[in-house]
């Protein structure tokens, strides 16, 4: 094509087509080969500073011996050196005490979101207000008591409900009296009959003769209108937790309400943190 070149003195290629269309010659601009020098330096200088090159059971260091393992090792430590000399006040005092340091709890309540989130939150939910059919952390209804000590010994050793399926041991009518008797409670009214059923069938004994739960039991206040359960229709909860009981051993239809423990997946000083994390959700008593 270059010797049919209608541009001749254009300095093309000679590559033409459709007549006019051609490739020219035109030397690269300065700044383009000024990028490309630099671009090459800066390729050398980074292979030569860095890690960079793979071999075949390892790489090239570096002359700095930088790796981002090592700079993330660096950062961990500096924020363990920041964080020891509280977590070593925490691995020193009970969890009582460490509530009553200011300093040491106003640390636990920031550092502790992080295991909380980790370990709780999936069922008891972001700042403990619970999911569906698990409790809430941050009202003041505690199945087993809510000081301090006590939700220690909880997220220690965990906790599991028990009450008996009652579907064998009471006909329909009376497990109806009874629920709408216990949701009557919580709403501030007293029906005899299913007072006196309560009492009969020695609900009491559990619950107390007030209704009103046993801490050392784990039995709950049927009185404040707070259920373990929360459906949408409390009276047929009610009813089914009564027929089918919680935990209750050959009833495929019982209720299940277990925590795990926790003293062997956190460290005891962890498990304080948690203590006094959950006690300032405010519903500690």
């Amino acid at each position: 094509m270059s010797e049919h070149n209608p541009f001749p003195d254009e300095g093309n290629t000679g590559h033409i087509w459709d007549d006019n269309i051609r490739e020219l010659a035109n030397p690269v601009p300065n700044w383009w080969m000024m990028a490309f020098y630099a671009s090459i330096a800066f390729v050398i200088g980074y292979v030569v500073i860095y890690p960079s090159i793979p071999l075949a059971t390892s790489h090239t260091k570096g002359v700095t011996g930088w790796t981002a393992i090592g700079e993330y090792k660096a950062a961990i430590a500096e924020v363990e050196a920041i964080r020891k000399p509280f977590e070593d006040k925490i691995a020193a005092k009970t969890a009582q005490e460490i509530l009553a340091d200011e300093e040491l709890s106003a640390y636990v309540e920031a550092s502790g979101k992080v295991i909380f989130g980790d370990n709780c939150a999936a069922c008891h939910g972001n700042g403990g207000a619970g999911n569906v059919g698990f409790p809430v952390l941050a009202d003041d209804d505690w199945l087993y008591g809510g000081t301090i000590g006590q939700i220690q010994t909880t997220i220690t050793n965990g906790r599991k409900g028990m009450m008996p399926a009652h579907a064998a041991t009471l006909s329909a009518d009376e497990i109806s009296t009874l629920a709408s008797y216990v949701v009557g409670l919580s709403e501030g009214k007293v029906d005899e009959k299913g007072k006196a059923l309560f009492q009969g069938k020695a609900c009491f004994a559990c619950h107390g003769m007030d209704a009103k739960g046993m801490a050392a039991l784990g039995s709950a206040n049927l009185t404040d209108g707070i259920w373990r359960f929360n459906e949408a229709d409390i009276l047929a909860s009610a009813t089914r937790t009564i027929t089918h009981g919680v935990n209750a051993a050959g009833d495929d239809e019982t209720r299940n309400a277990e925590m795990p423990s926790f003293k062997d997946k956190l460290s005891e000083a962890d498990i304080k943190k948690m203590a006094v994390y959950v006690y300032k959700f405010g519903g500690g008593k």
